[in-house]
């Protein structure tokens, strides 16, 4: 549907056909996310297993974010020429079947070959499942949606961080080793996913309609990774790869090492590790879909702004803790902000581009900043480990510098109507999110969260104190 159905409530605007390839979309990225993050939380058992240095395994973290890149594109290429729907399937089979296969590996170097294997389908599923849930969408509600289909990561990392804390230990009772084997072996699950899809989600009509008029004017997009390399749409390329470069950089500087640090410096159990792991990604989500809905009155820009200037000033507080109930209290308080960062990622990067081009330009863009990213646990471990400095202080110099840069970066706020482009090659969209630049709803906003800062920090702080 274009144009805004003002007498009906959002949640109804949508058809069924929009609500399933949401739904899809939404399952595979929050799936996407329990296979990869898992192994975030068992890299220190796995070098025990296979007598390796800690840096080794973070090297498969990180070969896992460079060949994201190669499913990526091809996902893209595929989606864009033959529609959303068979890529996405093929991706989820992908990585479930990769992760299952890895819980039984004998050798370091083959767990290695699988989970760059693995990478390749984590890739193909975002753009892909991007593509399909925001060009279904009424552009009614778009930021909120693409607040939850992006905060969705935050869902299946708690899911994983929730496997980490009840079936760890007991998996590792019975038999060592089975521990950190079984959390990749559950990754399988995923792959009967595929099923409802195949049964229930169809093409876009924006796609469809877009393939018919591409056909009959004989002027497909034949290659549309060197085409959004073209001048018309080269600031947004450009502009894109530096956002989601910095983006990806502060998400792992937070996350990466977060579960080795709290288990090897500040003792924690897996069990304690699991709750800053669930409660956080929890909070995730929440905070994607709240500054993903605000965006629709204050603007992409500053909805994107306001929370990641706090959240600057939030991480020396809660790295800096070695009490847990400070540190879990200052840790949850910054992810409210700092989850910000990354709800509009599905939206703003397909309104960005036409719809002939859509999936490759999202997945290329969102992907090459995972490999940027590959190279921060490696770097943060360097430092950790081979410099004797500890994971605290890496952690929180990359999770700054990243997230100055971040800001820094961020796109403009023009050319953005490119949701429902059905024209190949037109630079004008149509209907589209509605970017507003409402500036007393951002001062309220502004002033609520920095008030709610103020109040929890003073209340935290009294607790330190008591």
């Amino acid at each position: 549907m274009s144009g805004y159905a003002v007498n009906v409530p959002w949640w109804k605007e949508p058809t069924k056909d929009q609500w399933y390839a949401y739904c899809a979309a939404w399952m595979g990225w929050t799936l996407d996310a329990f296979d990869f993050t898992v192994f975030l939380l068992i890299m220190s058992p796995i070098a025990q297993e296979f007598g390796v240095p800690l840096i080794d395994v973070t090297a498969i973290f990180s070969v896992t974010l460079i060949t994201r890149l190669g499913g990526a594109t091809a996902s893209g290429w595929l989606a864009d020429r033959l529609g959303r729907r068979a890529p996405l399937m093929i991706s989820i089979l992908w990585y479930s079947i990769c992760n299952f296969l890895a819980g039984f590996s004998p050798s370091f170097t083959l767990l290695f070959v699988i989970r760059a294997l693995l990478g390749i389908g984590m890739g193909a599923e975002w753009p892909a499942g991007a593509a399909l849930a925001m060009e279904s969408w009424p552009a009614r509600s778009r930021g909120l949606m693409s607040g939850v289909l992006q905060g969705s990561w935050g869902l299946g990392f708690a899911l994983s961080g929730l496997a980490y804390g009840f079936l760890y230990g007991p998996l590792e009772a019975w038999h060592k080793g089975y521990g950190w084997r079984g959390m990749l072996i559950l990754g399988v699950l995923p792959a009967l996913g595929c099923l409802w899809i195949r049964i229930y989600v169809k093409e876009p009509e924006v796609w469809a309609e877009n393939k018919k008029i591409q056909n009959a004017t004989q002027k497909q997009v034949t290659l549309p990774l060197f085409a959004i390399f073209k001048r018309k749409y080269l600031w947004n390329t450009f502009t894109g790869c530096l956002w989601m470069a910095a983006n990806f950089c502060a998400y792992y500087a937070v996350w990466a090492m977060l579960g080795t640090y709290l288990v090897k410096e500040l003792g924690w159990t897996p069990a304690e590790v699991a709750v800053p792991v669930f409660w956080g990604n929890i909070l995730t989500f929440l905070a994607c879909c709240f500054w993903g809905a605000l965006s629709e009155s204050v603007g992409r820009r500053w909805a994107l702004m306001i929370p990641t200037t706090i959240a600057l000033f939030l991480i020396p507080l809660y790295i800096m803790q070695t009490n847990r109930t400070l540190f879990l209290g200052f840790f949850l308080l910054f992810i409210c902000f700092f989850a910000a960062k990354d709800a509009l990622n599905p939206g703003w990067l397909s309104e960005r581009f036409p719809t002939e081009v859509r999936a490759t330009a999202a997945g290329f863009i969102y992907h090459q900043g995972a490999v940027w990213a590959a190279a921060v646990a490696p770097i943060l471990t360097y430092f950790a480990v081979n410099q004797g400095m500890g994971f605290a202080k890496p952690m929180m110099y990359g999770a700054i510098g990243s997230l100055v840069v971040y800001r820094r970066r961020l796109p403009g706020a023009g050319n953005q109507g490119h949701g429902h482009d059905r024209r190949p090659g037109s630079d004008r969209g149509g209907s589209h999110a509605r970017i507003g630049h409402n500036g007393t709803a951002g001062a309220r906003a502004l002033a609520f969260v920095i008030s709610g800062v103020v109040i929890i920090g003073v209340g935290l702080l009294g607790i330190r104190r008591g």
